[in-house]
């Protein structure tokens, strides 16, 4: 018992991932058009279709609830996503 009291206080604090309501492709996805690319380049970059990462944007401003692309940045931007 006492050795699981001192893991939990010495692994310091853990860091959520911001917008735990999407999936961890959402998430990449959303980092990528925080850092300014296009649909096509990001589905180049993933190995998939342009028009999956397009599908997968437009859920993404569902579960923001954000009206367009220019939003969905501003709170990935504010949440420290778009800058790797």
């Amino acid at each position: 018992m006492a050795q699981r009291v001192l893991g939990f206080f010495s692994a310091g604090p853990r860091i959520a991932a911001p917008f735990p309501e999407l999936t961890e492709r959402e998430r990449e996805i959303l980092d990528l058009l925080a850092a300014g690319l296009p649909n096509g380049v990001i589905a180049q970059r993933l190995g998939v279709a342009a028009k999956t990462v397009a599908n997968n944007v437009s859920t993404i401003f569902g579960r923001l609830q954000v009206a367009g692309r220019a939003a969905a940045i501003i709170r990935a931007r504010d949440a420290g996503l778009g800058r790797s």
